[in-house]
């Protein structure tokens, strides 16, 4: 009895299971090899994980093992200093001596002395003729020099062959320069209201809304000089009634009367103010 206590405490698991069974079946095989191939499979599994996680370091060994040696230069830092250039100043050249003052000419004068009547009279130098006092210049003292005459009469003006007018001449104007300020401003047949009636009778008050109440605007055009109007401009704050009062007034086609500026037309700018009240 003691021998089969002994026996069955030496049997493994896989043998009690399979007491008294086939054990040439294959899945007893499988349990007596499973803990050998798992410890199997673990060291090789191992194995291969550490091989791939270490060939990084590996290949880093090998390549550094297999490169050349680096020879080290030392090279020291040389402070190189650079002597500044002396820069020598430019000799103060000496300036030029001073010309020498220029003499002026004397003038030839000839002794014009009227002896004073005395008992004994000494010889005096007699007053030169006045063909030679004409010549030049007479004084008190004789002096040598150029000659220059006494009076030297002006020469007569050229003549031109007719008479020197004596009409003011007008300035002249620009035939392309728009005026602000003329001598006598441009007019509108029949006025300035007559201009306004036909302005308020060409608007197109249908343009307008109806509702906007009193609107205000200032109109600037040209007056050519031929009296047409050009560069028509409304600066009001309603856009609608300035481009209606434009349209106006551009089709409005009766010529004016050019601005003028010392009898000629020029070109002028007109303002206009304009104002319309439009009530629902």
């Amino acid at each position: 009895m003691a021998d089969e206590n002994a026996y069955s405490q030496n049997l493994t698991l896989d043998e009690i299971v399979f007491e008294n069974r086939n054990k040439n079946y294959g899945a007893y095989d499988i349990r007596t090899q499973y803990p050998r191939l798992l410890t199997k499979s673990f060291i090789i599994g191992t194995s291969i994980f550490l091989l791939i996680a270490l060939s990084p370091l590996i290949y880093l060994t090998i390549k550094n093992l297999a490169a050349e040696e680096q020879v080290e230069v030392k090279a020291d830092l040389v402070d190189i200093i650079q002597e500044d250039k002396i820069i020598e100043q430019p000799k103060e050249e000496e300036p030029p001596p001073p010309p020498p003052p220029k003499e002026e000419e004397k003038i030839e004068i000839i002794q014009n002395v009227v002896p004073e009547p005395v008992k004994a009279p000494k010889i005096e130098t007699p007053p030169p003729p006045i063909s030679k006092q004409l010549e030049t210049t007479t004084g008190v003292t004789a002096q040598e020099g150029v000659k220059a005459p006494a009076y030297t009469p002006p020469p007569p003006p050229p003549s031109t062959g007719t008479k020197a007018s004596t009409a003011e001449v007008k300035p002249q104007v620009s035939d392309t320069q728009v005026y602000s300020e003329v001598e006598q401003t441009a007019e509108f047949p029949g006025g300035i209201n007559a201009f306004r009636n036909k302005v308020s009778g060409n608007f197109d008050g249908s343009a307008m809304n109806g509702d906007e109440g009193t609107v205000k605007t200032e109109i600037t055009f040209v007056v050519e000089r031929d009296g047409s109007i050009t560069d028509v401009k409304a600066n009001g704050k309603n856009a609608d009634f300035n481009s209606e009062a434009v349209r106006t007034i551009k089709s409005i086609k009766n010529k004016w009367t050019p601005a003028k500026i010392n009898g000629q037309s020029v070109r002028y700018r007109f303002r206009l103010p304009l104002t319309m009240n439009f009530e629902g």
